[in-house]
């Protein structure tokens, strides 16, 4: 049976006070939050997360979503534990200032971001969707639309979802025929069908606000012909209270490898009514908001499912005794065979790059929108596409090896093993599939400026293998040493692979054919920057901390098992289209 979830409240407080050298909450906030208010919140999410949302896990994947007589009712206790969440001021919480919102910076939306879906993706879904959809009318929205729509968000009292994909329109959003045409009131009204849409229907709150992509008449072909919509599933009256059923009907909820909690629906739009966001024809603009968001949050997805993967198969291994154990005595658990030892340090070390990466990442939107440089900006947008398709796609291994860690029993449903795997696996889709990242990666982020922002990474590593060759011997030192030289190889594989995507600018099809190796390549490369900061944080302590050791450990088994991908990886970019 699934484990008690434990929220790893002393990595983000680590994270928050020292790995990044200073406390990142205080810097983000103006010192109105501090690392220890950054602990506090997680320990806080923590509690809720284990109590409230972790119990529904497998709830939520045995019974799943289902449809009835038009209305999606999801599983039991989904719908108080949404309540919950509301009245606990979760939702609130992390909305943006601008919006309403409490505003919390970006270091702690990622802790939340991973315990939220560590202890129950499906649901955790809800929130994502809805934080996207908030960023993208606090962006876009006229201020009618704001006060209507926006509000509600905010409070939790209604929900948000994203309409792209249709039966012929999946990755191509160019292809997208649902039109919206204009009406005498201002409204428009919306025909067409919606697939794949996220918590598209539920009853777990009063409204469902959809964001549209749409054609309107007289629009160009292709993405510049797609405007952007607000349809509620109720429409809203004057006094703000809601009113008759919009023209949103939910023709299927989709059956699925995973995520069975999480209702994905097909939406048919006849003449339902909707109201323009932003400009027409910039609806691209407008959803790629929502989008950026989302896939930010696909990172923190990758971490939480993860490291409840980890929980898992540690708890089973530390209890399991199969087999004789070398040099160990006879009732040893399978914890300590050397190779279930080397799965179990494998998906810690890697959890805890994926968690350390996306804590960055959050900081580098908030240190960009302070300074609103556009330098700034740029580097922390390169690390979106890294930071989704790196640890999606390593999630789902990550997953598969903690069902190797139970043996036969992580086959069986009964363990819960299996649901990590199963929910993962859509990971390196949605949003943008791990080549549609890579693409972006390249193509918007490497090529174009031959490879300028990469090399700001480069030499920011460059800084951090200076200050690990500058501990001293003893305690720290030998892995710092180690850890050094490890990341100086790896920083000259990753040179060289940047310039081997450069130099296949005149060649699209050789750049195109390696991205996602080079994504992967970058995604590895700053999980081991991540474990060097942390080294050389422990190093500094003057007296050693009771998670010291076992920092070091991780970060050393990284470097030796995880970072010479590197290397492998930089080969496959030079070889470019071989096939």
């Amino acid at each position: 049976m699934a484990t008690d979830y434990q929220p790893p409240v002393a990595d983000y407080a680590f994270l928050y006070r020292e790995a990044f050298g200073t406390d990142i909450v205080a810097r983000a906030t103006g010192g109105e939050l501090t690392a220890d208010d950054g602990a506090d919140i997680i320990a806080g999410a923590g509690e809720f997360a284990a109590s409230v949302l972790a119990p529904l896990e497998q709830v939520g994947d045995r019974e799943g979503a289902r449809l009835v007589d038009g209305q999606v009712h999801l599983p039991d206790g989904f719908a108080e534990a949404y309540a919950a969440f509301v009245e606990a001021g979760w939702v609130t919480a992390e909305a943006p200032a601008s919006a309403g919102g409490d505003g919390l910076p970006g270091s702690i939306r990622a802790g939340l971001g991973e315990i939220w879906n560590a202890s129950n993706a499906a649901f955790a879904l809800c929130w994502l969707l809805s934080a996207g959809q908030i960023h993208a009318l606090d962006a876009a929205a006229s201020d009618e639309l704001r006060e209507i729509y926006l509000a509600k968000l905010v409070s939790g009292e209604w929900t948000g979802t994203m309409n792209l994909t249709e039966p012929a329109a999946g990755t191509d959003l160019g292809a997208i025929r649902t039109t919206a045409t204009p009406r005498d009131d201002g409204s428009w009204s919306i025909k067409g069908q919606k697939i794949f849409i996220t918590w598209g229907d539920h009853d777990v709150a009063e409204n469902i606000v959809h964001l549209v992509l749409a054609r309107t008449p007289g629009a160009p072909e292709g993405a510049k012909g797609l405007s952007l919509f607000v349809a509620p599933k109720y429409l809203v009256n004057a006094d703000g209270s809601l009113g008759d059923r919009n023209g949103v009907e939910t023709v299927a909820i989709e059956h699925k490898l995973g995520i069975h909690g999480s209702p994905t629906c097909v939406l048919s739009y006849e003449d339902a009514t909707g109201y323009l966001v932003g400009e027409v024809g910039g609806g691209l603009a407008g959803m790629f908001v929502m989008m950026n968001s989302a896939r930010i949050g696909m990172g923190f997805q990758a971490t939480g499912i993860a490291d409840r993967a980890l929980q898992q198969a540690e708890a089973y291994a530390a209890d399991r005794v199969q087999g004789r154990v070398l040099e160990r005595g006879g009732d040893a658990p399978i914890a300590e065979h050397p190779d279930v030892r080397r799965l179990l340090l494998s998906i810690r070390s890697d959890v805890f790059a994926m968690r350390a990466l996306g804590v960055y990442v959050g900081d580098l939107f908030d240190r960009a929108e302070a300074s609103e440089d556009a330098a700034d900006l740029a580097f922390a947008e390169f690390f979106v596409p890294i930071l989704k398709g790196w640890a999606t796609e390593d999630a789902v291994a990550l997953t598969s090896d903690a069902i190797q860690v139970h043996g036969g029993m992580g086959f069986i449903e009964e363990t819960g093993a299996a649901q990590h795997y199963r929910d993962a696996r859509i990971m390196t889709i949605y949003e943008g599939t791990t080549a549609i990242q890579s693409n972006d990666l390249i193509g918007r982020k490497v090529i174009r400026n031959e490879g300028a922002t990469a090399e700001t990474l480069f030499a920011q590593i460059d800084e951090t293998v200076a200050a690990l060759r500058g501990v001293g011997a003893g305690g720290a030192g030998e892995v710092a040493a180690r850890t050094a030289d490890r990341l100086e190889r790896a920083v000259a594989s990753a040179r060289r692979a940047t310039a081997d995507v450069v130099g296949f600018g005149s060649s699209p099809r050789d750049a195109h054919a390696v991205s996602v190796p080079y994504l992967m390549l970058l995604g590895v490369l700053a999980g081991g920057w991540m474990h060097a900061l942390a080294v050389v944080a422990v190093a500094a302590h003057e007296a050693p901390a009771a998670e010291d050791a076992a920092r070091l450990t991780l970060a050393d088994f990284y470097g030796a098992h995880h970072l010479p991908r590197v290397h492998a990886l930089a080969e496959t970019v030079a070889s470019g289209e071989t096939a």
